[in-house]
């Protein structure tokens, strides 16, 4: 036993022993970790700028794509808009900022202006208007209602110069059936001319807009009205709410967020349609009743200047006013709150 005790202090005391402590392991450790940390680093380096060549690969034809089709012609229009360009379209030097001031300081450009915020303005709002009440009722049960909804979405799958040519001839002054039907009916002493008279130009366009939006704006609210939970419509009954309060209180808080997408992208569809104020309008001379679009458009082909530089000024003007008007819609409605 003493022989025991005397031996054990003795081998606690070794170097061997010694160097199984607490301390020193810990040490030890510490040393290879801090050995292996930079090792460890290089390959999550690796790692790293593997996930990203993986990412570009995949995002790779996206990016070319949006390189091709938005990046490339924003700089070329920039470019053709401080630029002098012949008849024939071959630019001849350099206009600064000159095609800009003669865009804006265009006798028409007000009128142009004024007319695209009202066609802008009055197609978005009907089309809104009208769409919720369709989809109201379109989320019913009712027989025939999968043919009803297939129907709609003809207006939307046809060409829009189609549509246009269409109600051009619907609306024509000589052999309109609009016309010949009013008359018919007695409700017109004589033709009414749509598309020529300037009291009835803009109204006939706006039509014509509010017909070929409603397909799309229809379903997006048709969404909206689908994603809403029966649960709530269910506890807001027992609650006592009435059928309008039931809508006012329930479903259109619940379906501002389809508003905000519907809203925004018409604004942005019908600001650029050319199709339809382009035919509708064609045979009236001079910008009364054209949009900025149009007028853009106008102004290097079939007008007095022929100037592609004006033009692609107006087109710079163009893009940057449909970025403000949706910028400060998005801030009226609060979008982050949607």
């Amino acid at each position: 036993m003493s022989d025991t005790l005397d031996s054990a202090p003795a081998a606690a005391g070794t170097p061997a022993a010694a160097g199984r402590g607490p301390l020193d392991g810990s040490t030890a450790a510490g040393t290879a970790g801090a050995t292996a940390s930079p090792a460890r680093r290089r390959r999550g380096a690796r790692r790293g700028r593997a996930s990203i060549w993986t990412a570009l690969l995949w995002l790779g034809p996206a990016l070319v794509l949006i390189a091709a089709v938005v990046i490339y012609p924003a700089i070329e229009l920039v470019k053709a808009s401080m630029g002098q360009y012949s008849i024939t379209g071959l630019r001849t030097g350099s206009a600064a900022s000159k095609n800009f001031t003669n865009v804006l300081h265009h006798p028409d450009f007000g009128t142009v202006l004024k007319n695209t915020v009202v066609w802008v303005v009055a197609v978005v709002a009907l089309t809104i208007v009208i769409s919720l009440g369709l989809a109201q009722l379109l989320s019913k049960e009712f027989f025939g209602r999968r043919a009803v909804r297939w129907a709609i979405i003809v207006p939307w799958a046809a060409s829009l110069v189609i549509t246009a040519r269409l109600f051009t001839l619907l609306l024509d002054y000589y052999h309109g059936l609009l016309n010949r039907l009013l008359v018919s009916l007695h409700v017109l002493s004589r033709p009414v001319d749509f598309l020529g008279d300037d009291r009835w130009t803009m109204p006939a366009m706006v039509l014509v807009g509010v017909f070929v939006s409603l397909p799309f704006t229809i379903y997006v609210f048709l969404a909206g009205l689908s994603a809403i939970p029966g649960d709530v419509y269910e506890a807001a009954r027992i609650d006592g709410a009435r059928p309008w309060q039931l809508y006012w209180q329930v479903t259109l808080p619940l379906l501002r967020p389809a508003m905000m997408v519907a809203s925004v992208l018409n604004i942005i569809y019908v600001f650029n349609s050319f199709p339809i104020v382009y035919t509708l309008n064609d045979r009236n001379p001079g910008y009364t009743h054209d949009t900025s679009i149009t007028f853009m458009y106008k102004l290097a082909f079939k007008s007095s200047e022929h100037s592609i530089g004006m033009s692609a000024a107006a087109g710079v003007c163009n893009v940057l006013l449909i970025l403000a008007v949706v910028m400060v819609y998005l801030r009226l409605v609060k979008w982050q709150e949607a």
